[in-house]
């Protein structure tokens, strides 16, 4: 035992004099290094500090007790005078362990060390490197029209995060100074990061001639563009928000004041003016089709909010006027709020019912010659059957550019039953579908499968061949209402023809929206997901559900040692399975739903639930650039928001102007900041009163995920959302700067047991 002993030993012995240093004495010692770090304020990275910033560097030992140290600054950059590498200054009197104050020069340099070397043994020492960064400022809206006498507000942020969120504005049309008046603040003035503009006759200029800029108050060069400091807003001046002479495709589905469901698809025309000049619609109800389909639209207007005058130019009222019997009423006017491009979301406020919707700009230009090559259209469908059970569709529609649809494919789920409608799903499609030839922009359309034969027509509505805006349609069922032949109204995406269906091809981030009913077939199931597929088949990420009241927030998946969420392609037309829902966090696990996903694109589809009572339906769509990486600065921007689609007559639909504004960061030793992310604007129920005032917070994670936070208006209050980021832009600066395009919202109270997922655009 004792030669084993030895023996060991000296193996031991042999492996420690092969990587360690040894003292005489033959005790192994390890070489102390120093630790340099930012500590104050904790939250700054050494390769991300703005000009002038002043932080605290400290120095800890790797072990042992703290080492009193010497400071230097070293760099290619650091010679010369001025300080061009910045100031580097011990606390005094010294601390434990020792630190020192850094502040960075006024322009952007990169290359600059700090060392800390300790003053009993020279080769004891420690380096950090710095980099600063040029101040960027992102201004948003970026694009949008601003109507003849309307306001229209503005967000500023600056990049870092931390930097000082205070600006100098500038408002120039034509490249002309704002007329006085017309802009607030006023010029070179440091200001926070809100601004307006009012148009007035004195700034009339064509085309995008307006451009707001908000610079850094620390900038000494201002908006420059070597390097690119500054997002510019450019908008358009225009008579009235509506654009003239042009044609606009909308859909509704609600409720009428009996509690029945009503869809309705259709579009209208502008004239010289944006008042509404025609148009026609198609109604479905209780009773199926309407008799007279299409409805004409002889008239109408959109007349601006007089409630709020920071936020007119982005809300109004839309009515139409209707041709029809007697005694008949339909949806005729809607509480709307604009996005910058102009499109419009809605809500019913006649008072016949509750309801939303959106209506989207569409020009000759976009419409496609169906008659000629072949054309996918993705599509997803939502209804009920003739006994007012929930009914969703989801397929593929190849479309063979001479009239015909062939090899199509959908599945269908019918109050959880899936044979009900054309067989056991998937089915096979086939039809045809034509122009209108009276109509513009109407399209007749007859899908068969197995015993069922239903006739649609669409409206085309925005987009073009392009896959990252594809072409969308508005589709609603004018088959007789009955046991076989569900009134279902929804969408047509054009599939991308450049994709491979397979496994392969989904890989990346997503968001997806579902909308359904409860078990109970009474309350809302609604959900949000975040979801990144890797091309293998597997499927992780997180989600938020809140059925009837129960919910689930930020459920991770899949559980950890499972691989239970997946998606496979079935078949190459687009066809997928997805595994969502469920619930992850629950001992023992409760395992996720099958679901069915048709694509339109690379992780973008419509979602079909195929077999509960749910029947939940909704989208999935890619998250954009900046994935993983966004900040709370990201997110400032006014926001058109409403809401989708809902399952149940009990769901209170809004309209909203979001204003989200980032005060920003509280310097060291400052005051936190009381509302570091503020969120305020109006918000339009369907009844009386016409407005109420927001107020809240939100918070935003790295994820693109979040909360936001409500105040107002009561009751109840506060209202708790979460927030899932969908489309983004421009991402820059380490991926902190970004133009949020849209984000989705949804509700998380538990005495809400009728949530609704919410659309908010910039």
């Amino acid at each position: 035992m004792m030669k084993n002993l030895l023996f060991a030993m000296a193996l031991l012995s042999l492996a420690l004099a092969g990587g360690c240093a040894k003292g005489g004495n033959g005790v192994v010692t390890v070489p102390i290094t120093i630790d340099v770090a930012i500590t104050s304020p904790s939250n700054v990275a050494p390769s991300f500090i703005y000009p002038t910033q002043s932080v605290t560097l400290t120095a800890t030992p790797s072990s042992g007790p703290d080492l009193p140290v010497t400071w230097s600054l070293s760099g290619t950059a650091c010679t010369g005078s001025g300080n061009p590498c910045g100031t580097l200054t011990p606390v005094t009197p010294a601390t434990t362990p020792p630190t020192a104050a850094y502040v960075a020069p006024t322009s952007a340099v990169s290359g600059v060390t700090v060392t800390a070397t300790s003053t009993t043994s020279s080769s004891i020492t420690g380096t950090l490197g710095i980099t600063i960064v040029d101040i960027t400022t992102d201004v948003a809206p970026v694009t949008l029209s601003v109507g003849s006498g309307l306001t229209q507000q503005f967000t500023a942020v600056a990049v870092p995060d931390d930097a000082p969120q205070t600006f100098y504005w500038t408002c120039q049309a034509n490249g002309v100074q704002c007329a006085s008046g017309n802009f607030s603040p006023a010029p070179n003035v440091s200001s926070p990061g809100v601004a307006s503009y009012t148009y007035g006759p004195q700034d009339s200029c064509a085309g995008n001639c307006l451009q707001i800029s908000a610079a850094s108050t620390l900038d000494p060069n201002f908006c420059s563009n070597n390097p690119k400091s500054c997002t510019v807003a450019t908008a358009s001046l225009v008579a009235s928000r509506l654009s003239v002479s042009s044609t606009y495709a909308f859909q509704f589905s609600g409720y009428d004041s009996s509690q029945q469901p009503v869809m309705v698809v259709g579009n209208f025309t502008t004239g010289k003016t944006g008042g509404i000049s025609s148009g026609v619609e198609e109604v479905l109800t209780a009773s199926g089709p309407s008799g007279q389909n299409p409805i004409a639209i002889t008239g109408g207007s959109y007349t601006t909010t007089p409630f709020d005058a920071n936020n007119s130019n982005n809300a109004g009222t839309l009515a139409l006027t209707l041709t029809l019997p007697k005694g008949v009423s339909y949806p005729n006017q809607y509480q709307v709020v604009l996005d910058g491009a102009g499109d419009m979301r809605m809500i019913e406020s006649d008072g016949l019912g509750t309801g939303s919707g959106i209506a989207q700009k569409w020009t000759s230009a976009n419409q496609p010659n169906l008659f000629t090559g072949n054309q996918t259209f993705a599509f997803g469908f939502t209804g009920v059957d003739s006994s007012g059970n929930r009914v969703g569709f989801a397929g593929v529609l190849p479309m063979n550019g001479s009239g015909g649809i062939v090899s199509g494919q959908m599945d269908v789920n019918d109050n959880g039953n899936d044979t009900n409608i054309c067989g056991a799903s998937p089915c096979g499609v086939v039809g045809t579908y034509s122009a209108d030839q009276n109509i513009s922009g109407l399209w007749h359309m007859i899908l068969t499968s197995g015993s069922l034969n239903m006739n649609f027509d669409f409206f085309i509505s925005s987009g073009t061949t392009s896959k990252t805006n594809p072409l969308t349609f508005y589709a609603i069922s004018t088959s007789s209402f009955d046991n076989t032949h569900p009134e279902v109204s929804g969408t047509m995406v054009l599939q991308d023809s450049t994709q491979t269906y397979n496994n392969a091809a989904f890989k990346g981030t997503s968001v997806s929206a579902l909308t359904g009913t409860a078990l109970s077939g009474v309350n809302t199931n609604v959900s949000l997901t975040l979801g990144t597929t890797d091309g293998k088949g597997n499927f992780s990420g997180q989600f938020d559900q809140n059925n009837a009241g129960t919910i689930l927030s930020g459920a991770q998946f899949p559980p950890s040692g499972s691989n239970s969420y997946t998606y496979a392609a079935s078949g190459t037309n687009g066809r997928y399975t997805f595994n969502l829902l469920g619930n992850p966090t629950a001992k023992p696990v409760q395992a996720p739903l099958p679901f069915v996903l048709y694509a339109s694109g690379q992780n973008r589809g419509f979602l079909l639930d195929p077999s509960s009572s749910s029947v939940m339906t909704g989208t999935m769509n890619p998250q954009g650039q900046g994935s993983g990486t966004f900040a709370n600065s990201v997110l400032p921007g006014t926001y058109a928001a409403a809401t989708t689609g809902s399952g149940s007559s009990a769901v209170t639909p809004i309209a909203a102007n979001l204003l989200l504004t980032y005060p920003g960061i509280a310097a060291p030793g400052a005051s936190p900041i009381p509302n570091p992310t503020v969120v305020s604007g109006t918000q339009y129920p369907p009844y009386l009163p016409p407005l109420q005032a927001v107020t809240g917070t939100y918070t935003l994670s790295l994820p693109g995920t979040g909360t936001i936070t409500l105040t107002a208006p009561p009751p109840p209050s506060p209202e708790n959302y979460v927030i899932y980021v969908l489309d983004t832009a421009g991402c820059s600066g380490q991926g902190l700067l970004c133009t949020i395009k849209d984000f989705l919202m949804m509700d998380e109270d538990k005495t809400n047991a009728n949530a609704s997922i919410i659309f908010a655009q910039q």
